[in-house]
């Protein structure tokens, strides 16, 4: 069975310019397009704040996404590995390109985009080193799955289909099998997606020319990561 913990993203600062006086839409409080699609706690301060500065005041907005982990066998949560930055963002990207394709659900073909998207994990760059690039993945899941109907609304956080589900425990389980200390990266969860045989994502990777043996030199690295740190590049 599947459970989830929640992952707080540090909170952000949102500047919002003041209303003028003759105004009383609220479209002058929409937010920036970068938290289009998140979920926002924003509050307005009061009107007895609202003078403190003649030019502009701050809205605190927060941030936060469920990530699917397999239940640990033991119930001990120190069993849960932590995922990497990379990976967490591959897997909330995912969800919003299902949003994007106005698709219910968030499937392996999803969280494959989702990885192409984030694109800085090494198996993003795998990926586009063999040719597998978002648009190509994009054009065979119209293909493979068709488009959705244009008066359609997605949900807000698609939830995952049965083999995304399944994708993910596998990358969980394969993390915690391991035994190497570290983060779950986003190879492992292009592993999990190529893992469920009869999914969308893995037949849309053979299409596009990914096999076994492609499959095996990503194991080989999928507890690496790039490193992105000033400090240890300086190093």
């Amino acid at each position: 069975m599947a459970s989830s913990y929640t992952l707080s993203f540090i909170p952000l600062t949102v500047v919002v310019p003041r209303r003028s006086a003759s105004s009383s839409s609220p479209s002058s409080l929409i937010p920036p397009p970068s938290l289009i699609g998140k979920k926002l706690l924003v509050k307005q301060p009061s009107r007895r704040r609202f003078f403190v500065s003649k030019h502009r005041f701050l809205t605190s907005a927060s941030t936060v996404f469920s990530v699917p982990t397999a239940q640990p066998e033991n119930g001990s949560s120190d069993k849960i590995p932590k995922w990497s930055a990379r990976a967490i963002k591959s897997l909330a990207m995912g969800e919003l390109e299902a949003r994007k394709l106005k698709y219910p659900t968030t499937g392996t073909e999803a969280i494959l985009m989702g990885i192409l998207v984030e694109g800085t994990s090494t198996a993003a760059k795998f990926l586009r080193g063999n040719g597998i690039t978002l648009f190509k993945v994009r054009d065979e899941i119209i293909k493979l799955l068709g488009k959705s109907d244009m008066y359609f609304f997605s949900p807000e956080h698609p939830p995952l289909t049965e083999p995304a589900r399944k994708a993910v425990d596998w990358a969980v389980d394969q993390k915690k099998k391991s035994g190497v200390d570290g983060e779950l990266t986003a190879a492992y969860l292009l592993l999990g997606v190529w893992s469920q045989k009869d999914s969308a994502g893995r037949q849309i990777l053979e299409s596009l020319g990914f096999n076994e043996d492609k499959a095996k030199q990503v194991t080989e690295s999928m507890n690496e990561d790039v490193d992105l740190s000033f400090k240890k590049q300086g190093q």
